[in-house]
């Protein structure tokens, strides 16, 4: 389902990832979804092309954090997500 979010030429930036392509975000990055339990959103915003959006997770340990997201959309398709984290909840 995130696949169809994505364009094909889809570019992920992070601290640890600078600019990885679309195969590569799912390889590295996607399989920690499986340690997320729940989500909570407490910012979006949207500014011309682009849409900010910052998120609380809770993962299955129980433990939290928090990462804000710049995604870019070219039409329907998210082109670039830029991911700032980092950010433990008590």
């Amino acid at each position: 389902m995130l696949d169809e979010l994505l364009s094909d030429d889809f570019t992920f930036f992070s601290p640890a990832d600078v600019g990885i392509d679309r195969a590569s975000y799912f390889e590295r990055c996607w399989p920690n979804a499986a340690r997320i339990k729940d989500y909570e959103f407490a910012r979006l915003l949207e500014a011309r092309e682009e849409v900010i959006v910052t998120y609380e997770c809770t993962r299955t340990d129980g433990s939290r954090f928090r990462n804000t997201e710049v995604l870019t959309f070219e039409g329907e398709k998210i082109r670039k997500a830029e991911v700032y984290f980092g950010w433990e909840l008590p």
